[in-house]
């Protein structure tokens, strides 16, 4: 089930959103530019569960920045094309909202504040881990929380995959966001976080801590499980 988009105008404009999406994208060509170096600056700029819970273990190959610097700069890099696609998407479709809700600068401190709990929640599920860990999904996870406590009831336009032919339906957000929740849940209970693969445990974090953190940013005028705003066109 991939979300395409929603029918929840905002009334300010997305320059956070926008901005991270694009400090994205410009890494993600960067890190294309390096060609098979790549994964070393994966290793470089990407958090390490070990170098900061266990640093006496972490072997030199991991010196690079300090890990709570990772912590940063990993929510910007991703490993591959359909990593970043998919993970700016979500944002795109879901951040603008949540953005107008809590206003630039409170948004920009919830994203970051989401991201970073994700990566400490996998630091503490596997604290040996010298697997490096990149990308947005963590924050994003955050994102997805606040939408769905703000705007459950706003219609999201999904497609499903069968074989060859794209089903479009429309659900509300909070269907589509419990269905992805749950996804992410269940994953994480049944994988290794030691295998090389997504990092479950780290979207579970950042969801919860965007649970948590949205009811004490958000604006006065978007109460919890408020109505979405329509648009000129809707009935």
């Amino acid at each position: 089930m991939i979300p395409i988009s929603d029918d929840n105008p905002a009334r300010l404009t997305p320059a956070v959103t926008w901005l991270v999406i694009g400090v994205c994208v410009i890494v993600y060509l960067w890190e294309w530019s390096l060609g098979r170096e790549m994964n070393a600056a994966i290793f470089v700029f990407g958090f390490v569960p070990a170098s900061l819970m266990m640093p006496h273990a972490a072997p030199n190959g991991f010196a690079g920045l300090p890990p709570l610097a990772t912590i940063l700069t990993s929510m910007f890099m991703h490993g591959g094309f359909l990593h970043l696609a998919g993970n700016m998407l979500y944002l795109w479709i879901f951040g603008n909202n949540v953005e107008d809700a809590m206003g630039h600068a409170r948004f920009a401190l919830f994203y970051l504040a989401c991201g970073a709990a994700a990566a400490m929640t996998l630091a503490l599920i596997d604290p040996a881990s010298r697997l490096p860990m990149v990308g947005a999904s963590g924050a994003i996870s955050g994102v997805l929380a606040a939408y769905v406590l703000l705007f459950p009831r706003a219609r999201v336009t999904v497609i499903v995959p069968l074989g060859i032919i794209f089903y479009p339906f429309r659900l509300s957000a909070f269907w589509v966001v419990s269905f992805w929740f749950v996804l992410q849940l269940l994953s994480a209970s049944f994988s290794n976080p030691q295998q090389p693969g997504v990092a479950w445990w780290a979207h579970v974090g950042g969801f919860a801590t965007g649970l948590l953190l949205t009811p004490f940013l958000k604006s006065r005028g978007f109460p919890i499980f408020g109505r979405p705003r329509r648009g000129p066109w809707s009935r």
